[in-house]
C-alpha cells in the first residue's frame, strides 16, 4: 500500500514503546510523491561545508537543519517486506531500492518515519537518497522527539558506557561514539586526552553537528569533568561523496556564542596506552589518528613476548612491537612498507626509551617472509600479524581469503614448534567463521597444528551490536605452533 495524507497507519500493540504518539500525525504535506520522482529530486547532492558562524541556540539550529520545530519527522516512507523483516530483526539500514513510497516534501539528511506496507511503524531515521543506504535508523520508539535534548541524552548514554567499561586511564584515549553501535549513524568520535577527532560519514549527522558537538563538549565537561581543547574534523572520507557531501579536514568552528579554542593545536598529541606513550597525528595520521580498537589485544601479547625474538609485521606506527619490547622481549623486528609510518614508529620507540630493543625494516611483509623461508631462517619464536583490511568489499572476499591464507601460512612456516602466532583481520566481510576456516587451511598448508591460546575482538569502546553484523569486524587470535 501507499502512505498518503489520508491513510491512518495502524497502531502497534506489541510493545509499550510502539504506542501511538498523539503528536505524530499522518497529515503531512497534501500529496504523496512518486518514489521515482522523489529519488530523482534528491539525487542532487547537498554540499556539506565546514561549520559556519551560526546561531548558538540549539533549537534554532535544529529547526534550520531538519525543518521540524517539534522534533517530529514530517516525512513518511513505506518500505518493502524485505526491509521490514530486516528492521524487525534488529538491523538499522534501509536500502534505496527497498523504499516503495515517500510521503512529504523532504531534503536529504532529514529524519523520516518508516512504515511497513501494512502501515506498521518500524522506526525513524536519516533519509538520504544519494546513498545506497537510504535510511539509517536512529530510533524505533514512536514516542521519541528528535530535539537537542534527545541528542544530548544519547551522548550521555554513550559516554557513560565508556566510563563503565574502561578504567580511568583508558577512558582518556578511547572511542566515545561508534556510529550505529551508539545510534549515531556514520559518526565516529575518538578522544585523545583533550582532543576529539571526529568523522561524519552520514549527511544526517552532518546537518546536526552544530547540536551534537557543543552538547558533547558540555556533557564531557559538566558531567564527567573532562576538558576538551579542540575538535578536529577528519572528514577526508571517500564515503562522503556517496552521501552527497564534500571531503575536508579542519578544526571545528563552534557556533558564535560558544567558546572557541583561543589557539588551535598543531595536530600532534601524546597519548598513553598500556603504559606506553605514542605520538598521535590526528590531522594527517590514518583514520582519526590512531587505531584504538586493538588496545587490549596489544596488552594480551605482553606475557608471551617476554624473552622472545619477536617479528612484528605491518607494524604501522609500532604499537604491537612496542608492547612486546616493553614487556621484555629479547628483541623485536618491526616491518612495514611505509617509510612515514616507520618514522613515526621510531619516534614512539624513542619516546619510550625502547629504540635499542627494536629494529625497524621497510619492506613488503610477504617478500620479507619469503626471504626468511628461502634462507631457512627461524630465529623468531613469536610472530605478530596485524595487516590492513584485505577485504574492503564483499566482491573481493575470495581473493582476500587467499591473501590471508598465504600470509598466515608463511608466518607458520618460519615458526619453530612451540613458537607463537598472533594474527588478526579488521574486515567485517571476513567473518569469524571465514577467518577460522582460513587459519585451519593455512595450518594444513604449513603442516603444523595450532593450539589456541586466546581469541579476542575489538576493545569494548567499539561495541558490537549482535543485530548489526557490520559492527563486528575485528578478529584476533593467539596460537602456539604444536
Amino acid at each position: 500500500m501507499k502512505l498518503t495524507a489520508n491513510t491512518e497507519p495502524e497502531k502497534e500493540e506489541s510493545s509499550e514503546s510502539q504506542k501511538e504518539n498523539p503528536h505524530r500525525t499522518n497529515s503531512v504535506n497534501a500529496n504523496a510523491q512518486n518514489v521515482k520522482e522523489a529519488k530523482a529530486k534528491a539525487l542532487n547532492p547537498i554540499p556539506a561545508q565546514p561549520s559556519s558562524n551560526i546561531s548558538a541556540d540549539a533549537n534554532e539550529i535544529y529547526v534550520k537543519a531538519n525543518r521540524s520545530a517539534d522534533g517530529l519527522p514530517k516525512i513518511k516512507l513505506t518500505v518493502s517486506e524485505k526491509a521490514e523483516k530486516s528492521l524487525r530483526g534488529g538491523h538499522v539500514w534501509v536500502y534505496r531500492d527497498e523504499i516503495k513510497d515517500i510521503c512529504g516534501d523532504f531534503e536529504n539528511g532529514d529524519i523520516a518515519d518508516v512504515y511497513s506496507q501494512n502501515a506498521k511503524y518500524l522506526g525513524s531515521g536519516f533519509l538520504n537518497l544519494n546513498s545506497k543506504i537510504a535510511v539509517r535508523i536512529i530510533s524505533k520508539n514512536r514516542n521519541d522527539r528528535f530535539t537537542p535534548e534527545f541528542w544530548k541524552r544519547r551522548i550521555r548514554y554513550s559516554v557513560s558506557y565508556r566510563k563503565a567499561v574502561m578504567n580511568d586511564e583508558d577512558f582518556k584515549c578511547c572511542r566515545l561514539i561508534f556510529g550505529e553501535a551508539d545510534t549515531f549513524p556514520g559518526l565516529v568520535v575518538d578522544r585523545y586526552n583533550d582532543i576529539l577527532s571526529v568523522q561524519a560519514a552520514s549527511l544526517g549527522i552532518e546537518k546536526i553537528k552544530d547540536i551534537i558537538f557543543p552538547a558533547l563538549i558540555n556533557v564531557l565537561g559538566d558531567e564527567f569533568g573532562v576538558h576538551i581543547r579542540a575538535i578536529y574534523e577528519r572528514n577526508d572520507l571517500n564515503i562522503r561523496t556517496l552521501e552527497g557531501m564534500k571531503e575536508y579536514k579542519s578544526f571545528y568552528a563552534f557556533p558564535s556564542s560558544e567558546k572557541a579554542p583561543a589557539n588551535y593545536p598543531d595536530g600532534i598529541t601524546i597519548i598513553k596506552e598500556n603504559n606506553i606513550m605514542y605520538e598521535v597525528d590526528y590531522i594527517n595520521g590514518q583514520k582519526t589518528g590512531f587505531f584504538l580498537d586493538q588496545k587490549y589485544n596489544r596488552a594480551a601479547i605482553q606475557n608471551i613476548a617476554r624473552d622472545k625474538q619477536v617479528l612484528d609485521c605491518f607494524t604501522h606506527t609500532g604499537s604491537f612491537g612496542l608492547n612486546a619490547a616493553f614487556a621484555g622481549a629479547e628483541h623485536v623486528t618491526s616491518v612495514d612498507i611505509s617509510a612515514s609510518a616507520l618514522e613515526t614508529a621510531r619516534k614512539n620507540a624513542a619516546l619510550n626509551h625502547l629504540e635499542d630493543k627494536i629494529t625497524y625494516v621497510q619492506s613488503d611483509v610477504f617478500d620479507f617472509l619469503d626471504n626468511l623461508i628461502k634462507n631457512k631462517e627461524s630465529r623468531y619464536n613469536f610472530v605478530i600479524l596485524d595487516p590492513p583490511p584485505f577485504a574492503k568489499s564483499r566482491s573481493i572476499l575470495r581473493n582476500a581469503i587467499k591473501g590471508y591464507r598465504e600470509l598466515n601460512r608463511k608466518a607458520m612456516q618460519i615458526l619453530p614448534r612451540g613458537g607463537y602466532l598472533a594474527t588478526c583481520s579488521c574486515s567485517h566481510f571476513m567473518t569469524d567463521a571465514y577467518f577460522r576456516q582460513m587459519l585451519h587451511n593455512a595450518a594444513s598448508d604449513a603442516s603444523v597444528s595450532l593450539r589456541q591460546v586466546d581469541a579476542r575482538a575489538q576493545s569494548p569502546d567499539h561495541p558490537i551490536l549482535w543485530n548489526v553484523p557490520e559492527t563486528n569486524y575485528l578478529k584476533f587470535y593467539i596460537f602456539q605452533i604444536v
